[in-house]
């Protein structure tokens, strides 16, 4: 379960990346802005999934 979570947080934050890279080649501010918020919440999960690991027995 929690790969599948971790490979959600990786999608989110290459889909962000790349939302955001295209807003700005575009000059679109809403695209960019939100490709942040979405990379964020990707990397968000990432480190929420770690904390999990580093937590197990």
């Amino acid at each position: 379960m929690a790969g599948d979570q971790k490979a959600k947080g990786k999608k989110e934050q290459m889909k962000g990346k790349a939302k955001e890279t295209a807003g700005r080649a575009v000059g679109n501010e809403r695209m960019t802005a939100e490709g942040r918020a979405e990379k964020a919440k990707g990397d968000a999960r990432q480190a929420k999934e770690k904390g999990k690991d580093t937590l197990k027995p």
